[in-house]
């Protein structure tokens, strides 16, 4: 993707703990070069309630773990040319997809967080999003066009796949990250 006019670009987190986004500001002085090449046009740290149409690259931090997050990542992949999943969880669906290995899981994590240890007429909260059966690294509902492993990745690794993208090359991820 050569680089004519900014290039829009989308940072989306779901069921993670932000370290990736951490790892994405962490780029420090690096960021004042991409801004100079990119428009961030979506983020969990702007005030943008609707994802837009026509995004050049989206990474996407998390694993996905209930309805909204489902519906977001298949809207995002609808708008955007580049996916990238941004993390082990979204690669792997890492700590998040732990729940798996229990049967009813959805119904017994909601259980475990709301209502076990506390008062006998505790509830499930209404507005909590519903749990899907299963948490799902993003290849498993979308197609992903590159993986950024890491937990979280290196602002390094990062700014280095950005880069690339940005000057129109694939990034060799070979020796570059790692899981973990």
């Amino acid at each position: 993707m050569q680089v004519t006019e900014k290039t829009k670009v989308a940072t989306i987190w779901l069921s993670g703990c932000s370290g990736c986004h951490m790892s994405f500001l962490d780029q420090d002085e690096l960021l004042l070069e991409l801004v100079k090449k990119i428009q961030v046009v979506y983020s969990p740290i702007m005030d943008v309630k609707k994802f837009p149409e026509n995004v050049d690259v989206t990474l996407i931090e998390g694993a996905v773990a209930n309805e909204e997050q489902l519906e977001m990542l298949k809207e995002a992949r609808a708008q955007t040319k580049i996916l990238i999943a941004l993390g082990d969880c979204a690669v792997t669906g890492n700590v998040t997809a732990l729940r798996n290995a229990w049967r009813d899981n959805d119904k017994l994590a909601l259980e475990k967080a709301y209502v076990e240890n506390t008062d006998e007429n505790a509830q499930i909260p209404t507005d909590v999003p519903k749990l899907l059966k299963k948490v799902h690294p993003l290849h498993q509902v979308v197609k992903v066009d590159y993986f950024i492993p890491g937990c979280p990745p290196s602002a390094k690794t990062i700014n280095y796949v950005l880069t690339e993208l940005l000057a129109g090359r694939t990034p060799n991820m070979e020796g570059r990250s790692k899981y973990g």
